[in-house]
């Protein structure tokens, strides 16, 4: 079932981000980080299992990123990570942005939703402050994709 962040699924958003930042695929986040971003996030949940995430974080008066999404590798394949990410694109019209963006390594999963890829430089500075503390900085290689939504 697709439906917003409670407070009890923090701990287990932070383990199955955990996992995937081990894996040098994302940023790890605090649970503090968690705590305070938490109405950013959907989950898709089952029989009390947490399956996915993600998360819409609004970035400025026009543009939000779509960030820490997240698959358990059980639920892989099964349509979690289209609900969750489809669920931030949804919220990010209904708020009233005109852009969304993401930093992935999994570029065509994200073209499925209509995000291109474009130069890093096309994105604002303000977006950079996460990457400070991650330890490919900063010599990133994500690939940045936006999507317009008008």
């Amino acid at each position: 079932m697709l439906r917003k962040a409670q407070i009890s699924d923090i701990k287990p958003i932070q383990k199955l981000l955990a996992h995937y930042a081990g894996k040098g695929d994302m940023l790890s986040r605090s649970l503090s980080e968690l705590y305070e971003s938490m109405r950013d996030f959907y989950v898709v949940e089952e029989d009390g299992v947490l399956l996915g995430a993600s998360a819409l974080h609004v970035v400025w008066e026009d543009l939000a990123e779509v960030r820490s999404v997240a698959v358990s590798e059980e639920a892989g394949r099964k349509g979690v990570g289209t609900q969750v990410v489809q669920a931030c694109i949804d919220e990010a019209r209904a708020i009233g942005l005109k852009r969304v963006f993401c930093l992935t390594y999994k570029p065509d999963f994200f073209a499925r939703f209509g995000f291109r890829i474009v130069d890093k430089s096309e994105l604002p500075h303000k977006v950079w402050g996460d990457c400070i503390k991650c330890a490919k900085f900063p010599d990133c290689d994500e690939i940045a994709m936006l999507m317009e939504l008008e």
